[in-house]
């Protein structure tokens, strides 16, 4: 069996674990009662993590029929990538503080895998990848557009229904607005520090698995 087929495998093995994780994250939320039915696709790790699965399945049929991966779906998997990884570390954070205020905090199996496990697996996988292509630096930039799409849809449909998938959004939880738009911007710039690491991880390492020469890359 070729590097490309393993790959291949490795992928829709993954998207099946993150669909078994989401699942099991739901029932856990809802039997442990600390999370309403209606509220669980409004977390950014939940909503990233769904677009996770769906991209890897896609990546692994692609990565079946061809022997280098397009450019779309490169730059569809970096963009992924950085979302899933950023609310990893994000939610490190949560953990970590809560833990320093006494607060405590149940990480499930379903947590560790989509929170911790999978994007970084993934992203080590992502790097040596059969037919891997660069990322442009556009990427940069646009990694923050759906956060700030997220956010604001979040902050608008926050007040309708009394809460908040974050408490370092609800205003009852921050002491004004300078901690949010602190917290924000901190927020803002993990996500650009982690597009940033991954663009240049993908043109650092050169693409020798394809059996091609870099000379018939696709040109930026």
């Amino acid at each position: 069996m070729t590097a490309r087929r393993i790959f291949a495998l490795t992928r829709l093995a993954a998207a099946a674990v993150c669909l078994a994780a989401l699942i099991h994250r739901l029932a856990w939320g809802l039997s442990s009662q600390t999370i309403a039915g209606q509220n669980f696709l409004a977390y950014l790790t939940v909503q990233s993590n769904c677009a996770f699965v769906l991209l890897l399945i896609v990546a692994g049929v692609i990565a079946f029929r061809r022997r280098a991966d397009p450019r779309w779906l490169t730059i569809a998997l970096a963009l992924v990538l950085t979302w899933t990884i950023t609310a990893g570390l994000a939610f490190a954070l949560i953990v970590w503080q809560a833990g320093l205020r006494g607060i405590r905090v149940d990480v499930p199996w379903s947590d560790q895998v989509m929170h911790f496990w999978l994007p970084a697996c993934t992203a080590l996988a992502w790097t040596l990848t059969p037919g891997h292509r660069r990322v442009s630096w556009w990427v940069v930039p646009a990694s923050l557009a759906y956060p700030l799409l997220w956010g604001a849809v979040t902050m608008w449909r926050g007040p309708l229904i009394g809460w908040y998938p974050y408490y370092f959004l609800d205003p009852r939880q921050v002491s004004g607005f300078g901690e949010f738009a602190v917290t924000a911007a901190i927020a803002l710039a993990m996500f650009a520090a982690v597009a940033t690491v991954l663009v240049i991880i993908s043109r650092l390492r050169p693409l020798r698995w394809s059996g091609r020469s870099r000379r018939h890359e696709e040109p930026e």
